[in-house]
């Protein structure tokens, strides 16, 4: 079994590096629109916040998990705004508080679940290595919705890898959410990534190929950039297929970004 430490320093330190961009900034800028309709910067923290409390009860505390998951099922088009809603009415010094707070404590329970364990989530069950990654995933993409409010330009970092992973992994689920059969065949995807190095999936001699720049296939797969902005290139119409419909996230297919200047 590989050795899950890796990904929980990852998502530590990609958590510090986006609380370094938000630590200081004003109540004010904490209001700031993000390319998330309806969503400050206040919200997108607060989502982090909550997504990591609903992580630690499912690694702590399965009972009061199941709750969660019934009262998502409830009210499956709102439960996720109504908790970003709630933190992000909170005084922004609290707020992050309770986000620093919070992702201390997961990243605590992660480091001691016993290997091989699985925790319950709103899909299916996952290890603790997995459930570092989604959370890594989900703030990398945040945290890029908070960096373009802003106006800064994040460098990208090999931690990417993670995200790539899950996207990857996702192709079937994203052709299935949107009511496709998936492709019988595997790709073959090489991206390059920040460090320069090659990484690659899949047979090195399937038909339908992926290739470009791992950042720009991060950005595809968190849908936080649209298609015809970024530097991938797709061989095979399945291939071509996967690039315009791509999801690392569950649930159904979100909207996207409009391109740069345009409209889809």
């Amino acid at each position: 079994m590989a050795d899950p430490t890796p990904v929980f320093e990852d998502l530590r330190v990609e958590s510090e590096e986006l609380d370094r961009l938000v630590a200081e900034l004003s109540p004010e800028r904490w209001d700031t629109p993000t390319p998330a309709p309806r969503w400050t910067v206040a919200h997108q923290i607060a989502h982090l916040a909550w997504t990591d409390h609903s992580a630690l009860l499912a690694v702590t505390d399965p009972d009061a998990f199941q709750g969660l998951v019934e009262a998502a099922l409830k009210a499956p088009g709102t439960f996720v705004d109504e908790g970003a809603e709630e933190g992000a009415a909170l005084p922004p010094g609290e707020l992050l508080a309770r986000w620093r707070k919070g992702r201390a404590a997961l990243g605590t329970a992660l480091r001691a679940a016993p290997p091989g364990t699985r925790f319950p989530w709103y899909g299916p069950p996952m290890s603790a290595a997995s459930m570092a990654t989604g959370r890594l995933m989900e703030t990398w993409a945040h945290g890029q919705d908070v960096a373009d409010a802003l106006g800064v330009v994040r460098p990208p970092t090999d931690r990417l890898r993670h995200v790539v992973r899950i996207g990857v992994r996702a192709r079937d689920f994203a052709f299935g959410a949107h009511g496709l059969t998936p492709p019988a065949e595997e790709f073959r995807i090489e991206l390059r990534s920040p460090s320069g190095e090659l990484w690659t999936y899949g047979p090195e001699s399937a038909a339908q190929r992926v290739t470009g720049p791992a950042l720009d296939f991060c950005l595809l797969a968190t849908q936080r950039a649209h298609r015809a902005d970024l530097a991938l290139t797709a061989v095979g119409e399945d291939a071509d297929r996967w690039l315009d419909i791509a999801q690392a996230f569950a649930g159904p297919p979100g909207d996207g970004r409009a391109p740069r200047g345009g409209t889809p």
